[in-house]
């Protein structure tokens, strides 16, 4: 598949939105001692992520005047699916923030809001993952693997961020236990991302050059795409580069994605403060975002749609 950078930029900068709120959330139910200055930065951070991605989705839209009728099929489409689900979720945020900012101190703040936003930030990642797990014929997203990784590095990535807005916000109590668990889920989203890029590589297609054509003979190869030019399949289902080019891809995303931010959240584990510890927890959300993006890109670039049987070669 050719990944469009609008929907790389949308999928990474909502997961690390959910992610956000989903820390600051369970933080909030768990009775943590948590300044108000560190809520109100998280919530406003989460909601600019959550409004950039929305804004990066636009570019997607070849008419986007009309995105609205993206909800009219909401009964078979995840796609419309996720189109409800993201703004209740970004309204839910900015609801959150606005009663901390000018509300009072109460169960619907304190533990209505968080549990909504649990709950909203699931099914939201469930829609997004499901609109590529539901698609049966591109086998390396049909799978449960699909929503396992989209919501284990949302987690991932929003926790380490958040671990971040604690020391920026002088909480220090909290940013040991959020560095563990920081740690503990860029590990596991490590390892079911890299089962998943296993699993996909010893992939088979289900179909050929002689299923497709109906023509038996083993001897059949593809010399020309038919045409002399471009097209929208080829443009769409066809990234172009190079498998070396992917490959490299590939091993920066989990270099940068995952095994240099686990490596950077080490000091933040220990007692000792500092700047250089402050300093590794923002380098560590600067890398892990820019490996994410490369993830992402991954993600789809991995994807075999089964027309590129036909459009193989250029002669």
């Amino acid at each position: 598949m050719n990944p469009a950078w609008s929907v790389v930029f949308f999928t990474t900068l909502a997961g690390i939105g959910q992610g956000v709120v989903m820390a600051l959330a369970a933080a909030t139910l768990a009775h943590a001692t948590l300044p108000p200055s560190l809520v109100v930065t998280a919530l406003a951070t989460a909601l600019v992520l959550l409004v950039a991605a929305v804004a990066a989705s636009f570019l997607h839209l070849g008419r986007p005047e009309r995105a609205w009728r993206a909800v009219l099929m909401w009964r078979t489409s995840w796609l419309s699916r996720e189109v409800i689900v993201l703004p209740a979720f970004i309204a839910l945020v900015a609801a959150w923030l606005a009663l901390h900012l000018w509300g009072q101190p109460g169960g619907l703040r304190d533990a209505v809001l968080p549990l909504l936003a649990i709950v909203a930030c699931l099914v939201l990642w469930y829609c997004t993952a499901m609109i590529y797990a539901c698609i049966r014929f591109i086998q390396e997203w049909a799978h449960p693997l699909t929503l396992a990784n989209y919501t284990l590095i949302g987690l991932s990535s929003g926790l380490v961020l958040f671990t971040a807005l604690a020391w920026l916000a002088g909480a220090r109590h909290l940013v040991q236990p959020a560095a563990g668990w920081a740690l503990a889920l860029t590990v596991v989203a490590a390892v079911v991302r890299i089962v998943s890029i296993v699993r996909n590589s010893r992939l088979k297609p289900k179909s050929n050059l002689q299923s497709a054509t109906g023509i038996r003979n083993p001897q059949v190869t593809q010399k020309s795409m038919g045409m002399t030019g471009g097209s929208f399949n080829t443009r769409e289902f066809m990234h172009g580069r190079t498998l070396a080019f992917v490959s490299q891809i590939k091993y920066f995303a989990i270099g940068a994605g995952f095994i240099v931010p686990a490596v950077l959240l080490l000091p933040a584990l220990t007692a000792a403060d500092g700047a250089a510890r402050g300093a590794g927890l923002v380098l560590a959300v600067v890398v892990q975002s820019i490996g994410l993006l490369a993830e992402r890109w991954y993600f789809f670039a991995q994807a075999r749609h089964p027309q590129n049987l036909y459009y193989q070669v250029v002669s």
